[in-house]
C-alpha cells in the first residue's frame, strides 16, 4: 500500500512537469497578452457577454492576444472577440467533474489537470487581467493577482474590474470594514482600476504597455472606428 502511494505521488510529479513544459513551450511566443475572466454562466444575450466581446475585439485589433479559461460565457465572448483582431485567441481549460468543453473560438487550446499550473500560465503570459462579473473562480483569480501585486511578487500589472455597479458593493465593504479593522491599507486600492466602458480598459492597457517599454508599437484604441481625442 505504501509503495503504491509512493509510486502514485512520483508519477504525479511527472504529470505536473509535463503540464508545465507543454504550457511553457506553447505560450512562449504569444506576444503581449491580456487575460479576461468572468462567469461561465452568462449567455450571448447578456450585457456582460457583449461587453467582454467588445473589449477583447478592441484589444485584439491593436495587437494584444487574449487569454481566457477557454470555456463558455464570458470566456467564449472574449475568445470570439479576439478571433476578429490581430492577436491570438487562447484558452487555458481545466478538467472539472462537470465537464467544461472548450469554446469554438480558440487558436490555441491547452487543457490542465492542476489549477495551480493553469494559474501560473495566466500570470506568466499576461501583462494584465480584466475581471468581468463572475463567481468564486473569477474572484479567486482577482484576489490572487492582487495578492501577488501587493507582495511585490509581480510588478506593473494592471488589474481592471469591469462595471462599477457590479463590484462597488465588494469595494465598499473593503473600504468600510477591512480598512476599519486594519486588515487592508488605503494604498491597497491602488492595485486595481474600475471601468464602465471597453474603451477605458483599452486605453489603460495601451498606455501601460507603452510606458513600460514593450517591444511592439501598439496603435491607438478606437471606439466605433474613430480615434479618440487625446489618445494620439
Amino acid at each position: 500500500m505504501i509503495e503504491d502511494l509512493k509510486k502514485s505521488e512520483t508519477w504525479r510529479v511527472f504529470r505536473i512537469q509535463s503540464e508545465l513544459v507543454e504550457g511553457f513551450e506553447t505560450l512562449y511566443e504569444v506576444g503581449p497578452a491580456v487575460s479576461i475572466f468572468g462567469s461561465s454562466k452568462l449567455k450571448e444575450d447578456s450585457y456582460y457577454y457583449q461587453q467582454a466581446f467588445t473589449v477583447a475585439k478592441m484589444l485584439s485589433e491593436i495587437g494584444f492576444s487574449i487569454i481566457t479559461g477557454g470555456g463558455p460565457g464570458i470566456m467564449e465572448a472574449a475568445n470570439k472577440g479576439a478571433k476578429m483582431g490581430k492577436g491570438k485567441s487562447i484558452g487555458l481549460n481545466i478538467e472539472l467533474p462537470s465537464e467544461q468543453y472548450p469554446n469554438k473560438y480558440l487558436d490555441i487550446n491547452l487543457s490542465f489537470r492542476y489549477f495551480f499550473i493553469r494559474k501560473l500560465m495566466f500570470i506568466k503570459y499576461s501583462i494584465a487581467f480584466i475581471i468581468f462579473p463572475g463567481g468564486y473562480g473569477t474572484m479567486d483569480e482577482l484576489f490572487e493577482a492582487m495578492t501577488l501585486v501587493q507582495t511585490k511578487k509581480i510588478d506593473s500589472f494592471p488589474i481592471i474590474l469591469f462595471d462599477r455597479q457590479y463590484w462597488e458593493g465588494l469595494v465598499d465593504w473593503m473600504k468600510k470594514k477591512a480598512i476599519k479593522e486594519g486588515t487592508l491599507s488605503p494604498e491597497d486600492f491602488f492595485y486595481f482600476n474600475i471601468v464602465n466602458k471597453p474603451i477605458e480598459a483599452c486605453i489603460i492597457l495601451r498606455e501601460h504597455y507603452k510606458f513600460f517599454g514593450g517591444p511592439l508599437q501598439i496603435p491607438s484604441c478606437k471606439d466605433n472606428n474613430e480615434q479618440l481625442p487625446g489618445n494620439q
